[in-house]
């Protein structure tokens, strides 16, 4: 076929409208300021977020810093998402291939001998080709543009949900470290008042074997001791399985895990930079994932209109047969054919606009959730920055409480020995010196925790 068939096609096919919604950006109610803020925070105008520093900024203690380079190279959860970002590029080439015409070639050799009949002789048939076979759906309706831009939304979406992984690695791994030495802790605490229990458990024995006390004092002093002892392998139970659970992340079995600095030791700001609230829909992973399976649903409906529509294919051959393969490029062993086909959906018994209902209501819910998302992103920063502003508060008052709780402990020892109380005043102090030492411990860690919570609400940590 000749003459100005093919470039017209061309020109219709390019100028070919592609029929759905086009993606608008929903707008979003964000608020001005972060709840959680002090007024002082609030008023100040800084773009800075703490979310823009990397995570080995933030995280300053080098053996925590190994461990999470550890885990972003092992992690299975890490792993899965990059090989998901690779199915959905997959995808994402065998979607586009529908725009392009295909093009095989075939060859064939075929012999045949038919049986005798009667007084027919047998007879040899040979038929031998080779040709190029050209089919073509036109994508006038845009069918095809429209499913490729909802795969490659997907393929971003994917490369989201890759980093969404890697943030939560992050803040599950901090975590735990944090947990892991605030365990370490307790239990040095826990060993070091069971060794000064068991040291007034033996004066308070000498003394009643001298008559000068009761065998109620050596009871209460026993329970001194028994309290702090049960601690320990309980603490030593935990430390092993959070080993366990850190191992895990890593990738490992598992197995100990080497340590760095103190919990009292590790870096933390006294306040932190929020940033704009705005600047949340476009560094929080989660967020940028929502939206961009809003796109490839909204897309999705185009796709489905464009199934109302005439499809109109190409298709064409050429090659050459003969029945010779001396004779198959020679002489009029050429062949060729070309045609085209519409095809136009009369009845389908409500499946047409039954899959475009379905994709309009998908896309709906996307955008809800989308919508949602980013409410939830900023209850997770408002919490956080509460969190960590208040966690601050408790543990200067925690401070405060095993300060006072010490002393009373000292004065009590003092007016036992003198002779001036009973043990249960030393009991009820010392009992209460421990408690708030323990629970000192879990304020500093719960004050670090916030601040890993906080640097993930905030979209930290998949900057590498």
């Amino acid at each position: 076929m000749k003459g100005p068939v093919f470039p017209l096609l061309l020109v219709i096919f390019i100028s070919g409208c592609a029929v759905g919604p086009n993606y608008k950006k929903p707008a979003i109610n964000t608020p001005t300021v972060y709840r959680g803020l002090t007024p002082d925070e609030a008023g100040k105008t800084d773009t800075k977020s703490l979310a823009d520093e990397k995570w080995w900024e933030v995280f300053q203690d080098e053996q925590l810093k190994e461990l999470i380079k550890t885990a972003l190279q092992q992690n299975y959860d890490v792993r899965r998402a990059a090989s998901r970002v690779l199915q959905a590029q997959a995808l994402l080439g065998i979607t586009r291939a529908d725009q392009f015409p295909t093009v095989s070639a075939e060859a064939a050799a075929l012999n045949l001998r038919n049986s005798r009949q009667g007084i027919f002789p047998p007879i040899d048939t040979n038929t031998n080709r080779v040709g190029l076979a050209f089919d073509w759906e036109l994508d006038f309706w845009g069918k095809f543009r429209r499913a490729t831009e909802s795969a490659r939304a997907s393929v971003l979406a994917s490369e989201w949900a890759q980093r969404e992984v890697i943030t939560e690695l992050i803040a599950n791994l901090t975590g735990a470290y944090f947990q892991l030495r605030a365990l370490d802790l307790q239990l040095d605490i826990s060993r070091r008042t069971l060794a000064s229990r068991r040291d007034s458990l033996r004066l308070t024995n000498l003394l009643a074997q001298g008559g000068s006390t009761s065998m109620l004092d050596v009871r209460q002093a026993e329970q001194l001791v028994f309290t702090a002892a049960s601690e320990v392998p309980f603490l030593e139970q935990q430390i092993e399985q959070e080993e366990n659970f850190i191992s895990i992340l890593l990738g490992n079995n598992p197995a100990p895990v080497a340590r760095g600095k103190q919990l009292t030791e590790q870096y933390h700001p006294p306040t932190v930079p929020a940033g704009l609230p705005s600047s949340l829909l476009e560094r929080r992973p989660d967020i940028r994932q929502a939206e961009q399976e809003l796109i490839a649903f909204n897309a999705q409906i185009g796709v489905a209109r464009a199934a109302y529509f005439p499809q109109i294919s190409l298709t064409a051959s050429s090659g050459y047969q003969s029945s010779a393969l001396t004779n198959l490029f020679t002489g009029p062993a050429g062949f060729w054919s070309f045609g085209s086909t519409l095809a136009q959906p009369i009845f389908t018994g409500g499946r047409l606009r039954s899959n475009l209902h379905f994709a309009e209501a998908r896309q709906q819910e996307s955008l809800l959730f989308y919508q949602q998302t980013i409410q939830g992103a900023f209850r997770d920063v408002s919490d956080s920055l509460i969190a960590y502003r208040k966690t601050q508060e408790f543990r200067e008052q925690q401070k405060l409480l095993v300060d006072s709780a010490q002393d009373a402990t000292r004065l009590s020892h003092l007016r036992y020995t003198g002779g001036a109380t009973s043990y249960l005043e030393v009991l009820t102090n010392d009992t209460n010196y421990f408690a708030a030492q323990l629970g000192l411990v879990q304020a500093q860690l719960n004050e670090l925790l916030s601040l890993v919570q906080l640097y993930k609400g905030l979209g930290g940590g998949w900057q590498q």
